[in-house]
């Protein structure tokens, strides 16, 4: 059931890219879907529905009564524990007199932590788009541009290559901003030989994708600033390399992560110890933050064949900046590969 917001599972389960469908019911059952909608949206529904899903118009809420009784019956239902608020939830366990409710949650991590070559098509493209358009917005900076001049740029350029709309806010940082992983994008303007430090995804078909770039622009190549800017760089493009090497089949969800921390606090005279402040990645699917399980410490989960995951390292040092590098990731059969 939506709410004011759609579940992602509603996305995941309809495929539409299209249409509000505020408190739409959406119904699966083995084999088929029912969505029990509105006037409003019935026929943008019809327009996009698969194949195995019957669309209800419901004029009035008792036809969405009737039908939502008549699907459910004394049967079991599951719910999405993790989106539904209790006060739908409570309204819903009312109205339809099921025979009882349980969180299918477990069951829908299951199935969204393993992309099929369709959903595999659609986040390989939502890549293509976001790295286009990581490649040409470099053309827009020049001293003085700030950091939401440069994130509006990359949101313009990425529904121009075909997203439907970025996968999250778009995260620009210049120099010092930088060395703060979450920090959005303010009136902060771009000097000479600093860090330019940029995270953002596309959405195309409702799947996502992440990935970071950073920048030095400008450079004073004889500077020591340039130097220690170069060095985090190098250090985190190696400790990448590490996590996409530790991700494969069968492996901990932990193993990646911790190789990757052990060599960023080692190396360099342990230079960067403590400065990989997040896990290395997560899972990324319909929500840039998927279901399914992450890379960092303590995870035992293991990774399967067809997860989607990012590998992102970073390194930062608060009052001078920070170096971040991420891509998503496909666990393949025998180890992962780049998007």
């Amino acid at each position: 059931m939506n709410t004011e917001f759609r579940d992602p599972n509603f996305a995941y389960l309809t495929g539409f890219t299209s249409g509000v469908f505020e408190r739409a019911l959406l119904i699966a059952t083995r084999s088929k879907l029912y969505l029990i909608t509105n006037q409003l949206e019935y026929e943008i529904a019809t327009k996009q529905k698969p194949r195995e899903m019957t669309v209800i118009n419901a004029k009035k809420r008792s036809d969405t009564l009737r039908q939502l009784r008549r699907l459910l019956g004394r049967k079991s239902v599951g719910v999405n524990s993790g989106f539904l608020p209790y006060s739908s939830y409570k309204r819903l366990k009312k109205l339809s007199r099921a025979k009882r409710f349980v969180d299918a949650t477990p069951a829908l991590y299951k199935a969204r932590s393993i992309k099929d070559k369709t959903e595999l098509r659609y986040i390989s493209t939502a890549n293509r788009i976001i790295k286009k358009a990581l490649r040409n917005v470099q053309a827009f900076f020049k001293e003085g541009i700030t950091e939401k001049q440069i994130a509006a740029k990359i949101d313009s350029l990425m529904v121009e290559y075909g997203a439907s709309g970025p996968s999250f806010p778009t995260i620009v940082c210049f120099g010092e901003n930088s060395s703060m992983p979450h920090h959005m994008p303010e009136e902060k303007r771009l000097a000479r030989n600093s860090i330019v430090l940029i995270d953002c995804g596309a959405v195309y078909k409702n799947y996502c994708s992440d990935v970071t770039r950073t920048y030095i622009f400008k450079p004073d190549k004889k500077s020591a600033k340039y130097k220690k800017m170069v060095d985090m760089y190098n250090t985190v493009k190696t400790a990448q390399k590490i996590g996409l090497a530790a991700i494969r089949p069968g492996a901990r969800c932990e193993a990646p992560h911790n190789d990757v921390a052990k060599f960023i606090d080692t190396t360099n005279g342990k230079m960067y110890k403590g400065r990989f402040i997040h896990s290395l990645g997560h899972a990324i699917g319909v929500e840039v933050h998927d279901l399914g399980p992450g890379l960092y410490p303590g995870s035992k989960e293991k990774l399967m064949e067809g997860m989607v995951l990012s590998d992102e390292p970073g390194i930062y040092i608060p009052g001078f900046g920070g170096v971040r590098v991420e891509d998503d990731v496909v666990v393949m059969k025998t180890g992962a590969k780049i998007i």
